[in-house]
């Protein structure tokens, strides 16, 4: 009976955990789509529709198992979260680019990055308007707006209404979706950055 109850615990911590990325305040998912779908002050656009066809890299889940380790395909591909203030970037600091862990497109540069509180790394805002695409997400009895790579369709992360200013938006994302790669933001062409192959 105590195992049980150890279990249970555990369990609803977890669930309390995942749910905590929307910590500040309740979604209003109508305005945060509203809000993204500003693309020319360099917010997201909103997707019409998600399927695999629309996406640029298209892979088996046999091939995407080959080249992500069990905790990025879980997030990735089967949008998992991870633990919050024990992932790698919820605290990095370091001048640089964030690219899709799965398929090497640019999604964020640094100078957007912001501490939200959540525990895990946040942003205000993608490099490029197209680089990410949205989906309604109704898991966990709540409505969310999933942020998904536009080139792959993997799972990054979630946006929120609760971000800083200029564009109000908090893009709560996985540490395991993301790869880092430092650079001089001054010195360099963030909308003319290639993509970089997962090798």
């Amino acid at each position: 009976m105590m195992k049980q109850l150890a279990y249970f615990s555990v369990i609803c911590s977890l669930i309390g955990l995942f749910i905590s990325c929307n910590s500040n305040q309740k979604v209003d998912h109508n305005h945060a789509v509203k809000t993204a779908s500003i693309s020319s002050e360099g917010n997201i656009q909103s997707s019409a529709s998600d399927t695999m066809d629309q996406y640029e890299v298209i892979k088996s889940k046999e091939q995407w198992k080959e080249i992500l380790t069990g905790g990025e395909y879980r997030i990735l591909r089967e949008g998992g979260t991870e633990l919050p203030f024990v992932n790698k970037y919820y605290d990095k600091k370091t001048e640089g680019v964030y690219y899709c862990n799965a398929c090497g497109q640019p999604l964020y540069a640094s100078d957007t990055k912001f501490a939200s509180g959540t525990g895990w790394p946040s942003f205000w805002k993608p490099i490029r308007p197209d680089a990410v695409n949205e989906k309604e997400d109704n898991g966990l009895f709540m409505t969310r707006t999933e942020i998904v790579c536009s080139r792959c369709g993997s799972h990054i992360g979630h946006v929120f209404n609760d971000g800083p200013e200029p564009t109000g938006l908090r893009y709560c994302m996985n540490s395991q979706a993301l790869d880092f790669e430092k650079m001089d933001l001054a010195s360099t062409d963030l909308k003319k950055l290639p993509v970089k192959e997962k090798k």
